[in-house]
C-alpha cells in the first residue's frame, strides 16, 4: 500500500481515513538516521539526518545542543540555538528556573499548586493541554454489564467531576469526554454522563436488579487507579452494588484485559497520534484490538466512519459528535480524567504551548521582537 517515486510518496488505504494527515505527525513516521547493526544512531553535527525543527549539532554528559534545520518544512526556527539541559545535578527544575539557567522547564503539577502562589514564578507558569485520558471500563459481552442500563446505572451514580477534583489535589482535570483537550479537532461539548443516583437507581431497578439484587460481587481491577475505592463506595451507597477492588501489576494488566478482561477496569490512555480518532477507533470500534471490554455498536462504527471520511471539517466535527454522544449514552466507557503537565517560560517566550502529541514545538519558539 506504499510507493515511492522519486520524493512523491503515495499511499493507498482499505478505507477513507482523512486523519492520515494527524497519523504522520506521529513520532514513530520522523526521518531518522540509518542504524547498522550494532552501531549508534545519535552521532551529533552536520551529517546528521532529521525531518524536524532542529538537528542535534552536539552532545555532552549533561546537555544536547540543536542547531536550527534549514531544510525544515515550515523553514528554519526563529531560534538558531536551543540547548536541551539534560540534568541540574540535583537541583529542580524551578530552582534552575529562578537561577536563570534555564528559559523553560516542566514542572511537577504537584509543585504548580505552590508555584502559581509564588509572586516570582507565578506569572511564568504555564499550563498544557493533556493528550491521555483515564477511563474506567467494562466487560460488554457479559454479564451483567452487556445491560446498557446497568453501564448506565454505573456511569450515573458516581460523582466523576467531584471525585477528581478532590482526589488528585489538582494533579488531574475532571474529564469531560473520552478525548483528551490536547487532541486539536476535540469538541468543546461535555459528553460525560449527569451525576443523578435516582435516575441511576430507576435504570438499575428497569434491568432487573433493584437495589442491586441478582448481581453478586463485582470485581474492579486496577493496575494502581486512586479512585477505585471512592468509586467502589459510591456503587455501594448509591445502587447498592458489591464492588471488590484488585490491583494487578502494569506488567500482567494489559495481557488480562486482552485475554479475559474482569466486570470492572480501568486505563490511562495516551493518544498516538493528535485526532479524536487516536481515542474513538483505537479504543472503541468493534473488533479492535484495543477495545477491552469488546463493545459493539453499528450506530457508533458508523458515525465513526463517516466521520472519519469526510473531508469538510465541519461534518467530520458533527460525526464525531455523534459518536461521542453514543458512547456517552451507551456507557461502554466512562472517562474519569485527564492528567496536567505545568511548564515556567521566561517573560517574552512565546510559542510555549504544546502541541498536539503532548510537546513543546521546538520550532515554533521564538523572542518576543525578533
Amino acid at each position: 500500500g506504499i510507493e515511492a517515486d522519486g520524493q512523491t510518496l503515495t499511499v493507498r488505504f482499505n478505507e477513507p481515513a482523512t486523519d492520515f494527515a494527524a497519523v504522520t505527525a506521529s513520532p514513530t513516521l520522523a526521518v531518522v538516521p540509518p542504524v547498522a547493526a550494532g552501531g549508534d544512531a545519535f552521532t551529533p553535527g552536520p551529517s546528521f539526518i532529521a525531518s524536524g525543527g532542529y538537528v542535534p549539532a552536539d552532545a555532552s554528559l549533561t546537555s544536547v545542543t540543536l542547531q536550527a534545520n534549514e531544510h525544515y518544512w515550515a523553514g528554519a526556527p526563529a531560534i538558531e540555538t536551543i540547548e536541551v539541559i539534560t540534568t541540574f545535578d540535583g537541583a529542580s527544575g524551578a530552582e534552575a528556573f529562578q537561577a536563570g539557567d534555564v528559559d523553560l522547564t516542566p514542572i511537577d503539577p504537584t509543585d504548580a499548586q505552590w508555584i502559581a502562589w509564588d509572586g516570582d514564578l507565578g506569572p511564568a507558569l504555564r499550563k498544557g493541554s493533556s493528550v491521555g485520558v483515564e477511563y474506567l471500563g467494562f466487560d460488554a459481552s457479559r454479564a451483567p454489564f452487556d445491560d446498557t442500563r446497568v453501564r448506565r446505572a454505573v456511569a450515573q451514580a458516581v460523582d466523576w467531576k467531584r471525585l477528581v477534583a478532590l482526589g488528585s489535589g489538582g494533579a488531574q482535570d475532571p474529564a469531560t469526554g473520552i478525548v483528551p483537550p490536547g487532541i486539536p479537532d476535540r469538541s468543546s461539548i461535555d459528553f460525560m454522563p449527569a451525576y443523578d443516583p435516582a435516575a441511576a437507581r430507576v435504570l438499575l431497578a428497569e434491568a432487573g436488579h433493584p437495589g442491586g439484587a441478582g448481581i453478586g460481587p463485582i470485581t474492579f481491577i486496577t493496575n494502581g487507579n486512586q479512585y477505585a475505592g471512592a468509586i467502589a463506595a459510591q456503587l455501594k451507597e448509591n445502587l447498592g452494588l458489591d464492588v471488590t477492588t484488585e490491583t494487578m501489576e502494569f506488567t500482567q494488566y494489559f495481557d488480562r484485559l486482552a485475554k479475559d478482561p474482569p466486570p470492572m477496569w480501568t486505563v490511562d490512555w495516551v493518544a498516538d497520534y493528535p485526532g479524536r480518532t487516536a481515542l474513538l477507533r483505537l479504543l472503541l470500534r468493534s473488533g479492535q484490538q484495543n477495545n477491552f471490554g469488546r463493545w459493539r455498536s453499528p450506530a457508533f462504527d458508523a458515525a465513526l466512519a463517516e466521520g472519519s471520511a469526510a473531508v469538510d471539517p465541519p461534518v467530520a466535527a458533527a460525526a464525531f459528535d455523534r459518536a461521542e454522544t453514543i458512547v456517552r449514552d451507551d456507557a461502554p466507557v466512562v472517562p474519569i480524567s485527564y492528567g496536567t503537565s505545568y511548564w515556567l517560560a521566561r517573560d517574552g517566550l512565546l510559542g510555549t504551548g504544546e502541541n498536539g502529541l503532548g510537546f513543546i514545538r521546538l520550532a515554533g519558539l521564538a523572542w518576543a521582537g525578533e
